[in-house]
């Protein structure tokens, strides 16, 4: 009788075929199904290349049930990375890209980043004249029409506008003191004075970022000299241009609508994992699995080889023999293997979704609260402190 590395092709895909521990396996799980199967008492019409076929597809179920359960875990950390390398059985380290690269869109709306440029332009003022048309009027530095860069694709986007500039100066006295009663005359006559106080060098950090927002604040409120209103490609500025600003000119900034595909810098990852179909998972190798693991396999392949056995026996439903004829258990063989690997899979997947990041993180925060909760009714012994730090 040939073992499984003497037989030519042993398997239909031959992913394992080389790996000693499967090998050596699938001689034993031939006698394992069989007996089950009950070969000593009744004929078990299966081949040995057909149990070793089961075999071979319950390693693949397996890994692939183990590398789903990766990928609810960890898919998050895996967005954009090279599609080019095998990462089963590797633990990877969690990072904010993927959160990063959510909140773009709202950096770049706020000013404070993102993945798209930005262009300030400006119109030319004329007295009296409210209306403008930002597609035809809102120029560059140079005289180019803002719509027409090539950052918007030479015209072929929507354009955004993202803030109507208005006269600022680079500090301030009220920068240092925001509530002093100098500001108020400040604000509502623009009086400026660049006089810092010295409490200024002794205040925190985020005392600086609250001035500045505030300062920024106040400046759009009480000293912008226009609001406006977009409709269609126009925009409305009140109030209405006085004479003296005839041939000013009003600056603004403004965006263009996005192509996810190319944004401002070249980005590698919107080639790399986009999702589970393309994460480099390959088979986990069979010497890996531990004995948990292999039992499961077992039980599998028992179930498929039954399933087998049952449409191999489906084809005739009866079998003639002396005296009548011999009723075969085909049909009630396919259901029950069906059953039994139906179960296999759902006992695996409620364990594996048990054991997801997001699921033993809540575990985790569950037990502490657990131990806290008895450490507080522990009394301190008499006459003995506990000492912190």
């Amino acid at each position: 009788m040939s073992t499984f590395s003497q037989t030519l092709n042993p398997t239909p895909f031959g992913f394992f075929d080389d790996d000693v521990d499967f090998a050596k396996d699938a001689n034993s799980i031939v006698t394992f199904v069989k007996r089950k199967l009950g070969d000593d008492i009744l004929s078990v019409e299966l081949t040995k290349k057909q149990i070793w076929a089961c075999f071979e597809e319950s390693v693949l179920e397996y890994g692939s049930q183990i590398n789903e359960y990766q990928t609810k875990s960890q898919l998050s950390n895996l967005m954009g990375m090279s599609t080019g390398s095998n990462i089963e059985q590797k633990y990877s380290h969690e990072t904010l890209d993927f959160m990063l690269r959510l909140a773009e869109p709202y950096a770049q709306d706020a000013g404070i980043g993102g993945s798209y440029n930005t262009l300030s332009g400006s119109i030319i003022l004329t007295g009296s004249q409210q209306d403008y048309d930002i597609y035809s009027d809102l120029k560059d530095a140079n005289g180019g029409l803002i719509f027409s860069s090539s950052l918007n694709n030479n015209g072929s986007g929507r354009m955004k506008i993202l803030e109507v500039y208005h006269y600022s100066p680079q500090a301030a006295y009220r920068f240092f003191d925001t509530t002093s009663a100098i500001n108020y005359l400040s604000n509502e006559f623009s009086f400026e004075s660049f006089t810092p106080e010295t409490v200024f060098y002794v205040l925190p950090v985020f005392e600086d970022v609250l001035r500045a927002g505030q300062m920024d604040l106040s400046n759009r409120v009480r000293r912008s000299n226009y609001s406006y209103r977009t409709q269609g490609t126009k925009i409305r500025i009140f109030p209405s241009p006085s004479a003296n600003l005839n041939g000013k000119k009003m600056w603004l900034r403004v965006g263009f609508e996005a192509d996810p595909f190319n944004p401002a810098y070249n980005d590698g990852s919107i080639y790399g994992v986009s999702t589970p179909a393309n994460i480099p998972y390959g088979n986990i190798s069979y010497k890996v699995i531990n004995s948990m693991g292999r039992q499961w396999i077992y039980e599998y392949s028992l179930a498929l080889s039954k399933e087998l056995l049952g449409l191999v026996r489906s084809k005739f439903s009866t079998v003639p023999i002396p005296g009548g004829d011999l009723q075969l258990d085909g049909a009630s063989l396919v259901t029950q293997g069906r059953e039994d690997s139906d179960k296999l899979k759902t006992e695996l997947r409620e364990l594996l979704d048990g054991l997801t990041y997001d699921k033993m993180l809540e575990g985790e925060a569950a037990k502490s609260e657990s131990l806290k909760t008895i450490l507080k009714n522990i009394p301190v012994p008499m006459g003995k402190c506990i000492i912190v730090g």
